[in-house]
């Protein structure tokens, strides 16, 4: 009977912290949360599948992009389906993401049936060319250099983070992160409808342009194709959404030496209208 006792006098000086800890964790936990927001526990119990927007890892980013781009082509967008223009398209790309700042993410580029001058990229690797600014292009070379710009953001991140701004903004973000479907609707709706802030783009610009020249295309053609753009009378859909344009072009000039701007490959309008020529 001594021996009973004693072992639970043990049991119960063991077990009293361990229900101490169990409520002040509990506590803390909802304190942090907003009243709406459903406890970390409980999104966990249900399976929710969660985003940390200001720590996302480059392979949750991946699957956040291939789930944006699964609404995307499902709902939003229609893609091309000529194999010739997709292989020539991936192509520039993949040279392209090869000499990119992250060149181990799996980047996925497509081409959307669409005559609007436009192209935008998601999370994760996933870049999107409208048929339309393909068609705009003179060469090679310029098609790549807005490639190369769409590939800046994914490398900047600049989508993750207008994401997670959006998501405070909304108060849809609880204490674990975003959880699934808030955070695909959120990047459906930033890639397609949202322009991105003069930093992002100044910054894309300068990783475009630098990721231009590494793949061993001629750098004038981002240029190029800026001013082209300009002069056409009404903007047209890619630039809508990107700000202070001949600012951009004033800086990119600012960026490149004169003497070797037109060095490199890209520049040969028939060899490239060889390329496309499905779309015409």
């Amino acid at each position: 009977m001594a021996k009973f006792s004693v072992r639970l006098r043990r049991s119960r000086r063991l077990f009293y912290p361990l229900i101490s800890v169990v409520v002040a964790l509990g506590i803390t936990a909802n304190s942090l949360l907003p009243v709406q927001a459903l406890p970390v526990l409980d999104l966990f119990r249900q399976g929710v599948q969660i985003f940390q927007l200001s720590n996302v890892s480059d392979k949750q980013e991946v699957e956040l992009g291939k789930q944006i781009n699964q609404q995307l082509v499902s709902s939003e967008v229609k893609l091309y389906r000529n194999r010739d223009v997709n292989n020539y398209v991936n192509e520039i790309g993949q040279r392209l993401a090869r000499t990119s700042d992250r060149p181990n993410l799996p980047f996925t580029f497509q081409v959307v049936d669409d005559k609007a001058v436009n192209a935008f990229a998601t999370a994760g690797g996933y870049v999107y060319v409208n048929t339309g600014l393909i068609e705009e292009a003179d060469n090679e070379a310029e098609l790549a250099s807005v490639m190369a710009h769409e590939i800046g953001h994914i490398t900047g991140k600049h989508l993750v983070e207008q994401m997670r701004r959006t998501a405070i903004a909304q108060g849809v973000s609880q204490v674990a992160g975003l959880d699934r479907n808030a955070a695909v609707q959120i990047g459906v709706e930033l890639a397609l409808r949202r322009p991105r802030s003069r930093q992002a783009e100044l910054q894309a610009d300068r990783s475009g342009l630098r990721n231009l020249g590494r793949a061993g295309y001629a750098q004038s053609a981002m240029i190029s194709f800026m001013k082209k753009l300009l002069g056409s009378g009404s903007p047209p859909e890619i630039l809508s959404t990107h700000p202070a344009t001949s600012n951009r072009i004033a800086a990119l000039q600012s960026q490149i030496d004169p003497k070797r701007a037109n060095v490199g490959m890209g520049l040969d309008r028939n060899a490239y209208q060889a390329q496309i020529r499905p779309l015409s």
